[in-house]
C-alpha cells in the first residue's frame, strides 16, 4: 500500500469556536478517489477548511502532503497550498482578468517567474481540461461548467499531491455536473489523489469510490448502497 497523503488521528474539528466533528480518523493513500458526504451544516465545509488551513486544528493529529496541521505555522500555509489543489463550488475566477491571466496570477503568487515556463504549464493545464481554446476570454463569456473546468486547472498548476475538491459540481445542472465528473476522473487515473465532498448522490451512483460520511458529529465509512 503506498504512503498516506492525508491522515487524521482522533481529530477534533471546530465550526468557529463549536466542535462540529469529533473523534475524527481519516487515512487517505496515493492515487485514490474519495467522496466525502452529508448534509449542510454536517461538518463537511469545515473538514475541507481544516486540510487546507483556513480552520485550525486544535485538538486530535493531523498530516496532510507531510505539513503537521497541528504545529504549522502561518508563513508555511502558502507553501502547503501549493502542494494542494484546491477546487471550491463557485469557481474564484478572477471576473476582471481573462482565462490566462487567471492562471498567471496564480503562478506569480507561487512564486513562479519564468514567462516561458509560465505559458507552457498554464497551456498544458488547460488542455488537459479541454479549455485551452478559450484561453482568452473572459469568465463571464464561458459557461459555469466552462468555468469550473478552468478552476480544475487552476487547481493542477503547480502538480499537487491533493486535489481538495468542495461541492464542485454543486452549482452546475446534471450533464454539466458529468462532465466536470470526467474530467476528475481522468485525473485521478493519471495518479493525483482526490478528495471530493458532494452532495450529487447521483455521481456517486455513476462513478464509485470510497465514501466518508458526516452525520451526527462523527466521520464514517460508508458501503455505496446506503449512502
Amino acid at each position: 500500500m503506498s504512503a498516506s497523503i492525508l491522515k487524521l488521528h482522533n481529530a477534533t474539528i471546530f465550526q468557529e469556536t463549536e466542535p462540529i466533528l469529533a473523534d475524527v480518523n481519516i487515512d487517505i493513500h496515493k492515487g485514490e478517489f474519495i467522496y466525502l458526504i452529508g448534509k449542510t451544516g454536517s461538518g463537511k465545509s469545515s473538514l475541507m477548511k481544516t486540510l487546507y488551513a483556513d480552520l485550525d486544528l486544535k485538538q486530535g493529529e493531523g498530516v496532510i502532503v507531510d505539513y503537521d496541521l497541528r504545529t504549522l505555522k502561518q508563513n508555511d500555509i502558502p507553501f502547503l497550498r501549493r502542494k494542494l489543489g484546491i477546487v471550491f463550488q463557485d469557481f474564484k475566477l478572477l471576473p476582471d482578468r481573462n482565462i490566462f491571466e487567471n492562471l498567471l496570477f496564480v503562478l506569480k503568487a507561487t512564486g513562479w517567474t519564468n514567462e516561458v515556463d509560465m505559458n507552457a504549464r498554464i497551456e498544458d493545464v488547460l488542455d488537459r481540461v479541454g479549455m485551452l481554446q478559450h484561453i482568452r476570454k473572459m469568465p463571464h463569456q464561458i459557461s459555469g461548467g466552462e468555468q469550473q473546468r478552468v478552476a480544475i486547472a487552476r487547481a493542477l498548476l503547480n502538480d499537487p499531491e491533493l486535489i481538495l475538491a468542495d461541492e464542485p459540481t454543486g452549482n452546475l445542472d446534471p450533464q454539466t455536473s458529468v462532465e466536470v465528473m470526467e474530467v476528475l476522473q481522468q485525473i485521478n487515473q493519471n495518479g493525483r489523489t482526490i478528495l471530493m465532498a458532494t452532495h450529487d448522490y447521483a455521481l456517486l451512483l455513476k462513478y464509485p469510490a470510497k465514501t466518508l460520511k458526516c452525520d451526527e458529529g462523527k466521520v464514517f465509512e460508508v458501503v455505496q448502497k446506503t449512502v
